[in-house]
């Protein structure tokens, strides 16, 4: 019973980092996350004056991260202000930290 309660934790583990893995799939998705780490917060027009990007091509990065649960949003409206789900993101650096030893 131990070994199959230890091969479900190390199954779900292994769902998580994939799914941490494919958001983190693309440049523009790291450099976000990067940039979010560094503020509290910020809205979906502040990335676009940094990143040379569409508003459209900005937006469909942030909702790959957030269906990852890497970052969270605020609906302020008109505005979304995003910045990165603390839990998730000491989740996804304990994984591929264990991932790499």
């Amino acid at each position: 019973m131990k070994k199959e309660t230890e091969n479900s934790i190390h199954k779900n583990d292994s769902k998580q980092l994939a799914r941490f893995a494919k958001a983190l799939g693309h440049p523009t998705r790291i450099a976000i996350l990067k940039h979010l780490e560094s503020q509290s917060c910020c809205f979906t027009g502040d990335l676009v004056e940094i990143f040379p990007l569409a508003q459209s091509t900005i937006s469909q990065h942030l909702k790959e991260l957030k269906n990852a649960g890497l970052i969270q949003g605020e609906v302020n409206p008109p505005k979304i202000k995003y910045c990165i789900n603390k839990e998730n993101w000491k989740t996804a650096k304990g994984l591929f930290q264990g991932f790499f030893e």
